[in-house]
Formats: C-alpha cells, structure tokens, sequence
C-alpha cells in the first residue's frame, strides 16, 4: 500500500514538473519572442569620432552660407560623405576635400544622392554624426537688444547648459580615451556646477 502511495505521489510530482516546464515554454513562445524582437534591434553600438577641427568648421560654413539658396548643404551630410569615402579619417586634406565636394554639389555638378549611393557606410556614418551633432545648427531666434524684438537667424545654435552667473569647471575630454568596461573614446564634454546650479537641459541630455 505504502509502494502504491510513493508510485501515485511520483507520478503526481511528474506530471506538475511537466506541466511547469510547458508553461515556461509557452511563456516564452507568446512573450519572450516579443522581448527577444526589442532587445535585439538594429541599432549602432561603437562608432569612432574623427572628425578634424578643420573639417567640421568647413563643412558648417558651407551649411550657413548655402541656407535659404537652391542648393543647401547639409554639414552633417558633407561630414558623413567624406568620411564614407575615407574610412572615418580626416586627414590634412579633408578641409579641401569638403569645399571641392561642395562646390561641385553648389554648380549642380551631382547630387548628395549621386554621389552617396555606392558608398555602403554612408547611412551608417551620417547616423553616427547626426548622434553627435544633430541639432546644433539650425533657426534659432536671439534679443540681440535689452527689451528689443527677437530676430531670426540661422547658424551655430548649441549653448552652455550651465545659468549665466553661476561658477563651474569643466574638462575638455571630448574624444578622450576612456576603458570603463570597454575600450572607447569620450564623446562628451564634462562640466561640473555646485549643487543647486541651475541646469537647461539640451536634446534631453544634461
């Protein structure tokens, strides 16, 4: 009898163990496959930041002096073009490189278009940059006069997120090598308020 009890108390045992196992297994079938599809998407996780001084003042100048014509030029785009076509370095002749490609885009020799659609990491590079860059030149309005009317212009829009008046110190670490967990550059530039400083924040970063 007590043989009989143990066999019944086994198969009982059993059975819940697979009924557990199917329920997990159907879990992740209607659930699991939904969290799989969203922590696996298609985004960039490494990305290098070269782009020279040089190269970045040229590009921005043909960007505020084409706007409002026929043919603007995108200062991102120009970046993301030159950086297709060399690997991601900007040497000693990337300025140039810039102004004959925007020269060439101004006379309506080719297009963006035209000259981007054989480069494979195009997208890749002005996705990286517009990251980066995105938003810091565009309209913006300014009171260039106590108490006067507002004026729009267009151009170099970023600004201090730090309160006029208020003392801080900063670190020019932009591009610095840092290994906190991985190998990487510092795409950022740290700034350090005491606390209770008055803070704007920027494109949802501070």
């Amino acid at each position: 009898m007590r043989i009989e009890r143990k066999k019944i108390k086994m198969a009982i045992l059993l059975e819940a163990a697979l009924i557990l196992v199917l329920a997990v297994r159907l879990w992740y079938g209607e659930y699991g496959r939904e969290e799989a599809v969203e922590t696996t998407a298609d985004y960039i996780k490494w990305v290098d930041f070269n782009v020279s001084y040089e190269a970045l003042c040229k590009a921005y100048e043909y960007d505020v002096a084409t706007y409002g014509s026929e043919v603007h030029l995108d200062w991102i785009e120009l970046l993301s073009y030159t950086a297709a076509k060399n690997g991601g370095s900007f040497g000693v002749g990337a300025a140039a490189e810039i102004r004959e490609t925007a020269e060439k885009l101004i006379a309506g020799e080719t297009t963006m278009k035209a000259l981007t659609e054989k480069l494979k990491y195009y997208d890749y590079y002005k996705e990286a940059y517009t990251a980066v860059l995105g938003g810091f030149v565009g309209e913006y309005e300014i009171q260039e006069e106590k108490g006067g009317k507002y004026k729009k212009k267009y151009g170099l829009k970023a600004f201090s997120p730090i309160a006029k008046g208020f003392p801080y110190s900063d670190y020019d670490d932009f591009g610095v090598s840092r290994n906190y967990g991985y190998q990487r550059q510092h795409l950022g530039h740290d700034m350090m308020g005491q606390v209770g400083t008055p803070i704007r924040i920027i494109y949802g970063i501070i």
